[in-house]
């Protein structure tokens, strides 16, 4: 049986940094994106305060690398689904105060639902107000494996940077770390056998290292990416935080406030410049 959880559980904390207003941002919820067996997949839009409907704006997709169904997420421990997390509506809130559209959304199968989100947005962009051609991904921890794997796929050109914090990133120089924790955690891994080499040369990467990680091996998988993605001279922007893994929620000072700041200024540089 399903109990209330605690007001500093994971699941309701929210960023550490705020813009003022945010909170009042236009939210769309729950609108259909794909239909499945087990019933409607949904996503939950985040729109700047007086955005008009029929004016496109540019869009952040907050990308969900485990399933809702998987574990951790079932009802029966009273968790609620990913894309109600205090961290997934706080940065809505923030990249709406920011002047984007920010989306989240539900899933049962993660890869084929964010590939099936990406192609709804793409092909109702008109009647969702986003800019079809100005599109960001958002990743952190275990949801990055799928992020690059969608900055992989042939059909990326829409895509237009993408922030990647802490993140599991490429089993590298053959190392197995990112397939193991997958194992382990349950995030997918979709890019197993794909290498820095397959990401697109031009697309602006902002990429975060937690100086103080807790997770064994973490940190080398992001000094093996990074290696590599400069031996390539990627766009890559890079953050040696000084602070731990789920800073963005655990750390409440002005270095963790930073950084996040840093992120959404990437975000509207390459997506409202």
């Amino acid at each position: 049986m399903s109990q209330e959880l605690p007001h500093d559980h994971v699941t309701k904390k929210p960023v550490v940094y705020r813009i003022p207003g945010m909170e009042n941002a236009t939210i769309r919820r729950d609108v259909e994106y794909r239909t499945t067996d087990a019933g409607a997949l949904t996503m939950d839009l985040y729109y700047p305060l007086g955005s008009k409907a029929g004016t496109p704006l540019p869009g952040i997709v907050f990308v969900h690398g485990y399933s809702d169904a998987g574990i951790g997420m079932p009802k029966v421990l009273g968790w609620p689904r990913f894309k109600e997390w205090g961290i997934c509506a706080s940065w809505g809130q923030l990249a709406a105060a920011s002047g984007m559209v920010a989306i989240t959304y539900t899933n049962r199968e993660p890869t084929a639902d964010l590939f099936a989100l990406l192609q709804h947005v793409r092909q109702n962009a008109a009647a969702l107000s986003i800019d079809v051609n100005r599109v960001g991904l958002y990743a952190s921890s275990g949801h990055v494996p799928l992020a690059l794997f969608a900055l992989m796929r042939e059909d990326r050109d829409y895509l237009k940077c993408a922030v990647l914090s802490c993140g599991y990133m490429l089993d590298l120089e053959g190392s197995t770390g990112v397939a193991e924790m997958a194992k382990q955690v349950g995030f997918v891994n979709p890019g197993a056998g794909r290498s820095v080499d397959d990401l697109p040369k031009n697309l602006p990467l902002f990429i975060v290292r937690a100086a103080q990680e807790q997770f064994p091996h973490l940190n080398d998988m992001i000094d093996r990416f990074m290696a590599r993605a400069l031996n390539l001279n990627l766009p890559v922007t890079f953050i040696n935080h000084p602070g731990p893994h789920g800073f963005e929620l655990m750390q409440d000072n002005e270095h963790a406030r930073e950084t996040i700041k840093q992120m959404l200024a990437f975000m509207r540089f390459h997506l409202l410049s």
